[in-house]
């Protein structure tokens, strides 16, 4: 299948590109983050007419997450699936499409490294792990995907040196992905390229996306089976360009392809 990761920073802003790119690229399934939409305005009949079954995670104008499929929807769950208090912010949604069990996540941003935020992070990542476990096994086909707001390595940066003291690449973000690796998860993207410099977020400040200034924050983590059917993985950097009066999301989308 192919399944395919985006930020689009408010659908409302991107949803004519959201369009277009559906119906160019034409994925099996689409996750979304940071929709900044209520439930009751989720778009869900215009995708219908695009031949996709949504689901939709939100709660207005922050966050809100979204899992698009054209090989059907089953067990869809807004937010964290382990009985357990609702998480705050609209920040993941899960659904089985296709026989493999979906997350679309926009993993909290943490602000800075003293600030509380931060520690709600990784409080965040643990139970991302927590439900991961509590739903999956590595056995299964699984795909947890989406802006994480972590750059895994070095290589997902353009200056180390200059956020080695910020967050999306501090030591206890990096060890929360790593506990998902451990699990059994795979970041299918790395496998398939190993250089640096392959970013899909830039800063729109400063003409970061032109001075090639970004990070690599949006991963699609899949289980060992769904990674061994993977035969491509691209971001599609064409997306992050565009006219003011088409603006383009920070991210770009990121995609996987394989056999079914």
């Amino acid at each position: 299948m192919r399944i395919v990761t985006w930020n689009v920073n408010s659908l409302n802003a991107r949803l004519g590109r959201v369009e277009r790119w559906l119906q160019t690229f034409e994925p099996d399934v689409l996750c979304l983050q940071e929709t900044k939409l209520a439930d009751d305005a989720f778009p869900a009949l215009t995708f219908e007419a695009l031949g996709y079954e949504t689901f939709h995670h939100g709660q207005g104008q922050w966050n809100g997450v979204a899992i698009l499929s054209r090989v059907g929807i089953e067990n869809p769950i807004g937010g964290f699936g382990d009985g357990g208090n609702p998480d705050p912010d609209a920040r993941i949604a899960w659904a089985t499409c296709g026989g493999v069990r979906v997350a679309s996540c926009y993993v909290p941003n943490g602000r800075s490294l003293d600030h509380e935020h931060y520690q709600y992070k990784l409080r965040w990542l643990d139970r991302l792990a927590a439900d991961l476990d509590g739903q999956c096994t590595p056995a299964d086909d699984v795909v947890v995907c989406g802006d994480f707001n972590i750059a895994p390595d070095d290589r997902d940066v353009y200056d180390p040196a200059k956020f080695a003291t910020e967050t999306h690449a501090s030591a206890a973000e990096r060890e929360k992905i790593q506990t998902l690796l451990d699990w059994g998860l795979v970041d299918v993207f790395r496998e398939h390229h190993d250089d640096g410099g392959l970013y899909s977020w830039w800063d729109y400040r400063g003409g970061n996306f032109h001075k090639k200034l970004g990070m690599r924050i949006d991963l699609l983590l899949t289980t060992r089976s769904v990674a061994d059917r993977v035969a491509v993985t691209l971001v599609d950097r064409n997306e992050r360009k565009g006219p003011k009066d088409d603006p383009p999301s920070d991210h770009a989308p990121v995609l996987i392809d394989g056999t079914r």
